[in-house]
């Protein structure tokens, strides 16, 4: 072949090779979104997030199962090397439970035990993850299968490809409560009461979880189990552990199953199933599911960002768009605070310690039309249960401290959020601010501690009577202390709004008692003994965290802190000494706003390099894609902040703290229905090397501190950024 030639065909085939290329759709943004990331990493050092399947806010997701999950042990892990089932899920943390869920796993051959309870391999080299779509080969010994999964909120369609000629098996795994199969409809029908965190809450004796499975094949045989035995022909079961297998004709090699979930009855599974997938194919429903997420992920557009950069932003974004979940059904919902079905729109599974800082706020921005249900869903736990929660799962749970659902409705009363019941959400905060819980007195409390009476703020009655939650009467008092002073600065601005002047004074005092447990010998927050005196064990008293950690955890009163320290430059050193000692943990919530307190003591350029630096080491655009725990978007949405450019440093303000911009260009759509009501962020000559802000203009105007406020923002336009590589030591 001679050189001519050889360069002619070269030629051709990049002719052949470019209208490929040309023809990738740049406005679906799913392809940069992935599911898969931070499903990998050792147990404290990773995301331990899960690749759903499902539009935003589904009330059930899809997803494969690598291991038996339970608390503290994620359902999917991508260092596993076996596929125990593809699960719908309410699963929404590793450190929380899954609740009314159903397993399904494809089989070959007669049914046996070993059969019921196998584990199928798989590659990762087969799997294909996206936010509407998941496919993945499994193997039974030599025999290959193929499952795809699609979703709706509330409804979920399988196809299984089975090899030619074997028997085809589908398996429903053991769950709690009552299964029936109806060959003649083709359908399994059933129930699960399962709540692997029962213990934590009240007890629940109308839940359950229903679901309705529809097969487009006939049923060549049928059984169901009770604890592990198989009753072949059986159609029915009620057990503890209960399951049921069906199969086909062996000529059946492609199979489609839909499944429906509800939480209020069999009827509503059924009209949830014809509303949403009886009449539509899978193509359709992935068409359908990937439009919702196109719809929410451009709200958020990006010009000029490099590769890793844009995966790792939509990955984010993808995770900050999953929780809390929807939880109502056409207008009616179930409610696992009475145990009642009510009318109305309901959301459920808020990690409202973690959400609270970042995922909450940024839903103001990207999800503007749920958040008035997210509000008004919290203020009717608190109707329907006597308190809102702390960490519903979907009832009470005794989970983690503080009661900052509080400061989810502050955080929407100050920005202006319309559409649910002001008054009763003050009524619902102001009780969390001044009701105790049941026996406080006598409690020493914990987390996680089986249901007895609900927790509120644990030591609230010490907290009034004494100034501050003491030690030895309190579990996690400093913590405690700490937090409850954030949540009574919440509650004022709820109070102020509503014209209950007296209480927003009253609780603005209390939003002090910080001060209380601050040791001046040892310059930490310390614990305090109910006699007053300091405790030997200067360590005892925290949450998650050291005394480093909640060291400056009073950002609501960021003035006081710096008079308490001594100034300034006292501040600025005690910031130094947390970084450069490596006090500072990322991997956990409690101090995700510290980066950003550089800006309110006139150092506005340590911000932007610490930022920049936690942004880069502690986020990677693959499974092993970021260092902690997302406890429901909150690692995502600082990440989304901090690429932004800005951050929400103090919930229940009106007021962003400026960090330093990734992106040349980011243009956020400040409305769903009106896409020319926008707000861009411009960085002129940024890049890695050039992460310092030199100067920042807002329509034109320069600002003259590293703060922006709410209405800036909501009025659109552009904020420009001049960036370069040395620090401006003067804002």
């Amino acid at each position: 072949m001679n050189i001519l030639y050889k360069v002619s065909l070269l030629f051709l085939s990049f002719l052949v090779i470019v209208p490929a290329i040309a023809q990738t759709d740049s406005t679906d943004l799913t392809q940069y979104a992935s599911p898969l990331n931070g499903t990998k990493g050792l147990i404290f050092y990773y995301g331990r997030t899960t690749p759903y399947v499902g539009p935003p806010f589904a009330m059930t997701k899809w997803t494969a199962c690598t291991q038996k999950g339970r608390i503290g042990r994620p359902i999917y892990h991508y260092g596993n090397s076996s596929i125990t089932g593809f699960r719908a899920t309410h699963k929404p943390a590793m450190w929380m439970g899954d609740y009314g869920q159903v397993t399904l796993l494809p089989a070959v051959g007669p049914m046996t035990h070993d059969l019921f309870y196998q584990k199928l391999s798989y590659s990762h080299k087969h799997e294909v993850s996206t936010a509407q779509y998941y496919s993945l080969d499994v193997s039974q010994k030599h025999e290959k299968m193929k499952v795809e999964m699609t979703a709706t909120s509330r409804c979920g369609i399988l196809r299984f490809t089975f090899p030619k000629g074997e028997q085809p098996d589908i398996i429903i795994e053991d769950f709690h409560g009552w299964i029936k199969i109806d060959p003649d409809k083709r359908e399994i029908t059933g129930w699960n009461t399962e709540r692997e965190s029962e213990k934590l809450g009240p007890p629940l004796p109308n839940f359950k979880g229903y679901f309705i499975i529809q097969y487009d094949k006939p049923f060549a045989s049928w059984g169901t189990a009770d604890s592990g035995k198989l009753k072949p022909s059986g159609l029915s079961m009620t057990s503890n552990a209960c399951g049921a297998w069906v199969a086909f004709a062996g000529e059946t090699e492609k199979l489609q199953i839909k499944v429906a979930s509800s939480f209020i009855s069999m009827e509503q599974a059924r009209e949830n199933l014809v509303k949403e997938v009886e009449h539509k194919t899978f193509d359709e429903i992935v068409a359908q599911t990937k439009g919702e997420w196109n719809e929410y992920l451009s709200r958020i557009q990006l010009d000029g960002a490099k590769k890793h950069d844009r995966n790792l932003f939509y990955s984010s974004m993808y995770h900050t768009l999953l929780f809390p979940r929807e939880f109502s059904e056409y207008g009616k919902y179930y409610s696992a605070f009475d145990d009642k079905v009510h009318n109305g729109v309901s959301y459920n599974d808020y990690s409202l310690w973690d959400t609270y800082r970042a995922e909450h706020p940024l839903l103001i921005f990207t999800a503007p039309e749920h958040v008035p249900g997210m509000v008004q869903s919290l203020v009717q736990m608190y109707q329907e249960g006597g308190y809102m929660p702390k960490w519903p799962n979907p009832t009470y749970t005794n989970i983690m401290i503080g009661t900052h659902a509080d400061a989810v409705v502050a955080d929407a009363v100050v920005k202006g959020v319309k559409g649910f019941d002001l008054a009763e959400a003050y009524k619902a905060c102001l009780k969390d601010a001044m009701v105790p819980p049941d026996g406080d007195s006598i409690k020493y409390w914990g987390d996680r501690v089986q249901w007895t009476s609900y927790e509120a703020r644990l030591g609230l009655t010490y907290y009034i009577r004494k100034v501050y939650v003491p030690v030895d009467k309190t579990a996690e008092s400093v913590s405690c202390t700490m937090e409850y002073t954030y949540d009574d600065f919440c509650v004022a601005q709820v109070a102020k709004a509503t014209g209950h002047m007296d209480i927003y004074d009253m609780l603005m005092r209390r939003s002090k008692f910080y001060m209380n447990l601050y040791n001046r010998e040892t310059e930490f927050f310390a614990p305090k003994k109910y006699d007053g005196s300091w405790s030997e064990n200067t360590s005892a008293g925290f949450t998650e965290g050291s005394p480093w950690t909640y060291l400056f955890s009073p950002s609501h009163d960021i003035p006081g802190v710096v008079t308490m320290m001594g100034g300034k430059e006292k501040f600025i050193e005690r910031l130094d000494d947390m970084f450069r000692g490596l006090h500072y943990v990322h991997e956990n919530e409690p101090g995700h706003n510290y980066t950003y307190l550089y800006n309110y003591v006139d150092a506005a350029w340590k911000t932007q390099k610490r930022v920049a630096h936690y942004r880069s080491v502690k986020y990677r655009d693959d499974p092993n894609g970021m260092n902690g725990d997302d406890d429901c978007g909150q690692m995502s949405a600082w990440y989304i902040f901090s690429a932004l450019g800005f951050y929400p440093v103090v919930p229940g303000t009106d007021e962003y703290a400026m960090g330093t911009p990734l992106f040349p260009k980011a243009t956020m759509y400040l409305d769903p229905k009106d896409r020319t009501k926008k707000f861009e962020i411009i960085a002129h000559h940024v890049s890695k090397r050039n992460k310092y802000v030199q100067s920042v203009t807002m329509n034109g105007k320069k600002l003259d501190t590293p703060f922006i406020h709410h209405a800036d923002i909501k009025a659109g336009g552009q904020m420009v950024f001049e960036m370069g590589a040395f620090p401006k030591r003067k804002w």
